[in-house]
Parts: C-alpha cells; structure tokens; sequence
C-alpha cells in the first residue's frame, strides 16, 4: 500500500486530508512526493516560525538528542530552566509551566486560575468567561471554553464553568463578570474564529473590569504569540499586561511545546502535585524553543510588520477581495470567492493557504524571503482572477 492507502486504513478520519503527500521541504519551499513545488504560506498553522528544516533550529535540537532526549520532571534540565528564564525575561512574568500545545497550556491556565480563586475565596468563583467566536483548544475543558456552538457537540457532557459573551461588548462584559467569575480568558486575534482582532479600547476595559474585580486576565496566546503579531505577544500592541499568558505553535518551532505563563497574582499557585505533563519542557523540544526565542528580535519583528503591510497592500487593491483582517503575519482574506475552493485551487497552483471560517488564511514563516512571498501572492492573486 501507498501513503495514502496506509493512512486510510490505519490512521482515524479525523482530518479532512488534502491530496497531497510531502517529501522533503527547505525555508518556505515544501516538495511532495511526486516532486511538486508549493510554496508554504501556511507554516503548519503557524508552527514553522523560521521555515522548515532551519539550520540554527536543527542544530539547537540535533545538539541535545545528542546529550539526553527525555528526563522525568522530578529533575532539574538546563534547556528546560533556560527556557523559562527566557520567557520571564522577555516578558516580565514570574514563571513558568511547561506542557505540549496550546491546548494543554489552556487547560494548565484553567486550573491555575480555579485554583488560585479556591485558595482566596473558597467555592463559588470558578466561572471562566470566554468570549463568542474564541478557540481555545480540542480537550474537554478548552472545547467547552470555545466560544463556538459548531463546537459544543457529540461529545457530552461537557465541562461546567464556562460563559460567553460577545466580543468587544463592554457592557455585556461588565454584566457577565459577577461574583461567580475566576477569569476572563481573551485571544487578541480570534485566529479559528475567523482571523478578528478584538477592538483595543474593548481589551483595556476588560483589563480595568478584571483588575477592578479581583478576576484573573488570561490572554491566549497560542497562536498570536512568538512574533506573529509584529511583537513578541499580540498584549502588547493592546496596552494590558496578563496575569497568566498561554502560547505554544510557533514557539516549538516544529516540535510540540506548550507554556502557561504566570504573572505575580499566580506565580505561586501551582503547588507540587497540583499539576503535571511527562512530556512538558521535554529537553529536546525546549532546545528548538531556544533557539526560537533567542532569534525573535526587533529586526525580524520589523520585517514581520513590513511584510504583513506589504501582503494587505497588494491584496486589499484587488477587486475580489472585500477586506483584510488580521495583525503582522497572521492575516485573513475576505472573498468573493468560497475560501476552501480557493485554498483548493492554490493547492493545484503550488501554494499551501488555509482558511479561518469563510475566509484565506496566511501564516508564513516569519523569515519568508520576499521574493518568494512575492510569488505566492502572484499565485493567490491569478486565483482571485479566474
């Protein structure tokens, strides 16, 4: 059997697959098996900060295979510890735990946040408030965070705890934030929810009202963070400062790593036991995340912010496109074409896009050469054409 036939068979259908096979890749330049040429605006859904196969990320991971893959998290590692004083550093937040993805680092932010409201007042503050069109991952908890209905299905019961109120609503947050709250959780851009970035004057009285209320600001950075945005995090363009911060994708580089950031109110609510991941800070993947981290610098955030300004100028111009939304590399393209007939089209033309809702989304490596982010949007643009 072939690829497609072995995974068919044998790997659950719970992707809608696109018929393509990948065989090696190189920067923004991925080739499939048949020896076809795409160029990748999609970075696996903003993982591949730095492209594929980068040589600093591949020597940083190589380097400590070469010196132990896994240790259990009752012993110290450098890579891991380095990491986390990375983090704070570059952020101001007092520490870190460390899992697998975004989802893990949200369901860790849930049980801080209960735990820290537990701990003050007791039972009866453990709501969480997410906000209608957010995404907040596929387990349980973070599902049942998701402010999505399309959601909220097949798999009850869901977890209780959780409310929703429409985004950049001051006054319908104001309501909703009552003596049961614990947390409010906020994506800066709903990147699932169709690439909308939330209004600035919305997230600072959300702020205001969280700080005003002893309710903990969780801002989910999971796919916003690491540089996306035209800045370290997207908070910073808002003018709030988190209590607890969740990021993973990009942070990895390509390996599975997820953090959950805690700010001063949190820094010492998880107690030993409280919480746990095998895997978390896992040695090697905290060595890619290094040398990630240690890269994301003013230079490489100024090109991000170029090169997102440069993508909406070519693209806002043209007459199919309605509107652009989005912030630095982390854009999304409204149409008057259906977004998954035109992701398909640019599949068929060598260009890998996604969609966000009933929208093209773009996720490049942040690195993207121009000439090569140049001809992937010639490539989108014939498409609108057609």
């Amino acid at each position: 059997m072939n690829t497609f036939e072995k995974d068919s068979t044998y790997i659950a259908h719970a992707y809608g697959r696109l018929p393509v096979e990948f065989a090696r890749a190189s920067g923004s330049e991925v080739f499939g098996s048949d020896g076809k040429r795409y160029i990748d605006l999609g970075s696996g859904i903003a993982v591949n900060i730095f492209g594929h196969c980068d040589p600093v990320w591949t020597a940083a991971v190589e380097k400590q295979l070469h010196t132990f893959a896994h240790t259990s998290n009752y012993y110290y590692s450098a890579p891991q510890a380095d990491l986390a004083e990375r983090l704070c550093t570059r952020t101001g937040m007092a520490r870190v735990f460390f899992s697998n993805s975004g989802a893990e680092a949200n369901e860790c932010a849930i049980k801080t946040a209960r735990k820290y409201a537990f701990d003050k007042y007791g039972k009866g503050r453990s709501t969480i408030v997410t906000l209608t069109g957010s995404f907040h991952g596929r387990t349980m908890a973070t599902l049942a965070a998701t402010g999505q209905d399309a959601f909220h299905n097949y798999f009850f019961p869901f977890p209780e705890g959780f409310a929703y109120t429409p985004a950049n609503d001051a006054e319908a947050l104001k309501a909703a934030l009552d003596g049961s709250v614990c947390a409010l959780l906020l994506e800066m851009v709903q990147g699932e929810g169709g690439v909308n970035v939330l209004d600035r004057d919305f997230v600072q009285t959300a702020a205001a009202l969280c700080a005003e209320r002893d309710v903990l600001l969780l801002v989910d950075e999971v796919q916003t963070g690491n540089g996306r945005t035209g800045t370290l995090y997207a908070y910073e363009q808002f003018g709030v400062k988190p209590d607890i911060l969740t990021t993973a994708k990009g942070l990895g580089g390509g390996l599975p790593i997820g953090a959950t950031l805690l700010g001063g109110k949190t820094a010492g609510t998880l107690t030993p036991s409280s919480h746990g991941s095998t895997f978390g800070g896992n040695p090697v993947c905290a060595a890619g995340a290094l040398s990630v981290i240690d890269r994301i610098d003013d230079a490489l955030l100024a090109g991000v912010r170029r090169k997102g300004a440069y993508i909406r100028e070519k693209l806002e111009k043209h007459p199919a496109v309605g509107s652009v939304s989005g912030m630095g590399l982390m854009l999304g393209i409204q149409t008057k074409k259906d977004a998954k007939a035109v992701c398909a089209r640019a599949l068929e033309k060598g260009l890998l896009v996604l969609t966000a809702k009933d929208k093209v989304r773009l996720l490049p490596a942040l690195n993207i050469p121009d000439p090569l982010l140049e001809e992937g949007l010639e490539i989108l643009q014939s498409i609108l054409d057609e």
